[in-house]
């Protein structure tokens, strides 16, 4: 194949995904090989390739590459969450352009147009996926509404009401007005808002007497029904027994007695609500008070809000906080911060609200869970702090409200068939639940069955997948589930560790005895340079497909991977992604100036067979480093690890050692060499940049599909020759040495040079091959003394000199030279009068002192060389 002269994504990964597929190397069936698995962090159906995306599938792609390359049965499970709130709000939106109120449709109605948005729209991510290189196994492409995965989620609902794990009840719940569902409490974010707190006179029944009530919310004293004082409380005591009127709605309440007010806090009386606070709730069930609900769903006012109904909450408390204020009610109002909870999806501010709900009783669930993170180390958080967080919240979990007010979603499967609070009953199908009805009333037809109207939350269907993708709730003595359960790594995002990392665990070893996954890594969160969060509020967040389009998939990849590591949040910077096309830029330059050369049967140059050596142990030392990163999760490092080994190592020292002079060729010995370790390197770079490796691999030879670099072998660590190493370092920098003085003194490379050393460190002649090439020395030697007149420097304590020659103006040298005397001798003296103040040694950090020692010392040693180079001129 012809080579093109410069690399190009946009041609290439079309290709060779197609190619990929087309050879089936992304599928995985069960077989005789240790199966390697990830599930996949289901992405909403109506989510768009974003940076999280990125840089999550990144991560899974590299592990699964990795693990087909180590020759594991490498299997990742692709697929989609319903997402019930997102969704549902989408599909009305799109009603509502229409003209069609959801209101107006029957169940059936909406979700057929919630399916034909679904099957139009949704999905788009998983295409996207592709553009990045992604190698899901995309036949075992799973969406949490297919049929068999509805199936699972309601066996499991059926199983667990069974065991008294599930119950109804009724309960203060987080109430979202804009998707008009309640939420779980891992749903509501809460953020501090500056508000007002609003002093309002009660007024007590039969007296010219007022009692002051502070609230944030002075709305809701419409649905006031007691005002509580502490038993202990003397200012109060002569209210006991006594009632108070609402103002405007002039509602006579009780005064009640309850130590839970505190004395200290604001004016030391409570107002209580019990339809919208939990704690004033819980008040209310203990002194059996009248529960007065003033919001419709959509939290504005009902006819409990008088003349007020109809309106928007937020709208009331400012007419209502006039009204007060013009009838007399309104003391004073001061500024108060307080925590407002918002919904995760709708951003809506959350509402307490009484209803009927299901709920799932999580501390039995809670324990094993809890154990195989934290005790048994039965499974792995990477970075470990996360087990903190993991513990705090299952230490104080709470039960978990599934039930949601929608209808995109699974319902539940209950089945109601008369009036009474218990007239229910709970089964996987219509058929069952009547025959149980039946069982209770035998004279009940299927007419009669009502089924809950609720869907379950969207977490109750996820918690189940690494069981139900592979069908292990359905048939849990499958082949594929005993296979390829437990899954090994689970890449994820912290903020949805409670959401569903936890859950999975519950479930899994609830229901399989078994742990989901052995593995967690926590990625960060995308910021920009800034430490901004990516959101198109803020504009900053870039378009992943774009960013795809301008610096190659590989190129974005490597961007993303290079600013992140396990658990911390990433500073995303585009800059990155131009290093990473770059970095395929030199790899594909190397690629084709190898291929350049010309190959001949002659002998292999000592320099060329040094640097195979050397370049072979320096790539088995890299490799241990990359395992044990690997081993720890910490992807970027082990990138950075092949990164310098590729441009540093290989390209910038191998292929200088190898080149043939030239247009002379180059022996086949050391090509074929090179050749071999550059193959080496391609393996270590696939799983972050596959389509560039694949082309380049496949550009080296024709090759069948079976030998194509997605199936090849990733390299073994071999031996290490640490002497080979450290010589070849010491090697280098005696290179680097001369080449600055050629670059100081305009000396052309081309023109040789001589080189003497004082052998202070007793270094071996095993480079001195490469040296008199690499600096183009017609000669290096070995002397017993300084010389005279010679350009000086120093590696180590070993000191080199090159004669001077006619080339170089003394005069100006000497000039030079003084002037870079003087100058280190006046940066030693600040550096030692500051080392000489007993305060700053002191009280300076141990490092920062340490550092300062350094800098004298590197001073005292050039100032030597400098004295000596100019003693050599005069």
């Amino acid at each position: 194949m012809e080579i093109p002269s410069k690399y190009e994504p946009n041609r290439v990964e079309g290709h060779w995904y197609a190619y990929w597929m087309k050879h089936d190397f992304f599928s995985s069936k069960p077989d005789e090989r240790e199966p390697y698995t990830i599930v996949i962090p289901p992405p909403n159906v109506t989510g768009v390739l974003h940076m999280g995306h990125m840089l999550n599938n990144t991560l899974q792609d590299v592990l699964i590459r990795r693990a087909r390359l180590l020759g594991k049965n490498a299997c990742w499970v692709p697929g989609m969450d319903h997402a019930s709130i997102a969704t549902e709000a989408k599909v009305v939106g799109k009603l509502r352009e229409e003209g069609i109120n959801k209101a107006n449709l029957s169940r059936e109605d909406f979700l057929k147009h919630a399916w034909d948005w679904t099957n139009n729209y949704g999905g788009v991510i998983l295409q996207q996926l592709k553009k990045l290189g992604c190698s899901c196994d995309w036949d075992r492409t799973k969406f949490t509404m297919d049929d068999d995965m509805s199936a699972s989620v309601i066996k499991v609902f059926v199983d667990l009401y069974n065991k008294g794990l599930i119950y109804r009840g009724y309960r203060m719940v987080n109430w979202d007005p804009e998707a008009k569902t309640t939420l779980s409490d891992e749903e509501v974010i809460y953020e501090e808002r500056q508000g007002n707190l609003y002093y309002l006179a009660y007024a007590i029944e039969d007296s010219e007497e007022k009692v002051i009530i502070a609230t944030t919310r002075p709305e809701t004293i419409l649905g006031d029904t007691a005002i509580c004082i502490n038993p202990n409380d003397e200012r109060y005591r002569h209210l006991r027994g006594k009632k108070a009127i609402v103002p405007i709605c002039n509602r006579v309440i009780p005064i009640i007695e309850d130590e839970y007010v505190d004395i200290e806090f604001g004016t030391g009386c409570l107002k209580v609500t019990p339809a919208h606070d939990e704690n004033d709730k819980n008040l209310g069930d203990k002194h059996n008070l009248e529960v007065v609900d003033i919001f419709n769903e959509d939290a504005t006012l009902n006819s409990f809000g008088l003349h007020y109904e109809g309106k928007d909450r937020f709208v009331v408390r400012k007419e209502i906080s006039k009204e007060l204020e013009e009838k007399g009610f309104l003391v004073k109002i001061e500024q108060h911060l307080n925590k407002v909870g918002t919904s995760e999806r709708t951003k809506a501010v959350i509402e307490p609200r009484l209803s009927d709900q299901w709920f799932l009783k999580m501390e039995e669930l809670a324990k094993p869970a809890l154990e195989g993170v934290l005790k048994t180390n039965d499974i792995k958080f990477y970075p470990k702090k996360f087990d903190n967080t993991y513990r705090h919240w299952m230490e104080g979990i709470r039960d978990w409200n599934i039930s949601r007010q929608l209808w995109w979603g699974q319902q539940i499967p209950a089945y109601y068939y008369g009036d009474g609070q218990d007239d229910f009953v709970v089964a996987e199908t219509k058929e069952e639940a009547l025959k149980m009805a039946q069982a209770k009333n035998p004279k009940i037809q299927e007419s009669d069955l009502r089924q809950d109207p609720d869907v379950l939350d969207t977490w109750f269907s996820s918690w189940l997948w690494p069981m139900s993708v592979f069908g292990g709730i359905l048939e849990p003595d499958n082949e594929e589930v005993n296979y390829y359960y437990p899954t090994n790594d689970l890449v994820t995002a912290p903020d949805i560790i409670f959401f569903w990392v936890a859950r999975m665990i519950m479930s899994g070893y609830h229901y399989r005895g078994k742990k989901p996954f052995e593995n967690v890594y926590f990625t960060g969160l995308v910021r920009d340079k800034q430490r901004r969060k990516m959101s198109k509020q803020l504009g900053n967040s870039p378009d992943a497909l774009k960013l795809i389009e301008d610096f190659g998939a590989d190129g974005v990849r490597v961007g993303l991977l290079l600013s992140s590591s396990a658990g911390n949040d990433i500073m995303f910077d585009e800059t990155l992604c131009q290093q990473g096309a770059n970095f395929a830029n030199k790899i594909w330059n190397a690629f084709r100036l190898i291929k350049g050369w010309e190959v001949a049967e002659i002998e292999q140059p000592e320099a060329s067979k040094i640097g195979i050596e050397w370049y072979t142990s320096k790539l088995n030392q890299t490799l241990a480093e990359i395992e044990d990163h690997f081993s720890k999760y910490r992807i970027s490092d082990a990138l950075m690890a092949i990164y310098k080994l590729v441009w540093d190592d290989f390209c910038s020292w191998l292929l200088e050692i190898v080149k043939p002079v030239y247009q002379q060729p180059i022996d086949k010995t050391t090509f074929d060499a090179v050749i071999q370790l550059f193959e080496e390197n391609l393996k270590l770079l696939h799983p972050f940049m596959p389509f560039l490796t694949e082309e380049v691999w496949q550009h080296i030879a024709e090759r069948t599909p079976e030998n194509a670099l997605i199936v090849a072998k990733w390299p073994e660590v071999g031996h290490a020759d640490k002497s080979l190493i450290s010589n070849f370092e010491f090697a280098s920098e005696v290179i680097s040495g001369v080449r600055t003085i050629r670059k100081e003194k305009n000396i052309p490379q081309k023109e040789a040079l001589e080189l003497f050393m004082l052998n202070t460190e007793k270094v071996s002649g095993q480079m001195n091959a490469i040296i008199l090439k690499l600096a183009n020395l017609s000669t290096l030697e070995t002397v017993d003394s300084s010389l005279d007149g010679a350009l000086t420097f120093r590696v180590k304590s070993n000191e080199y000199f090159i004669p001077m020659g006619g080339a170089i103006d003394v005069e100006a040298e000497i000039q030079k030279i003084t002037e870079e005397l003087n100058y280190t001798k006046g940066f030693l003296q600040s550096v030692q009068k500051k080392l000489s103040n007993e305060r700053f040694v002191n009280n300076a950090p141990e490092q920062v002192v340490a550092i300062e020692r350094k800098k004298a010392a590197d001073a005292e040693a050039k100032i030597e060389t400098l004295e000596k180079s100019l003693e050599s001129l005069r």
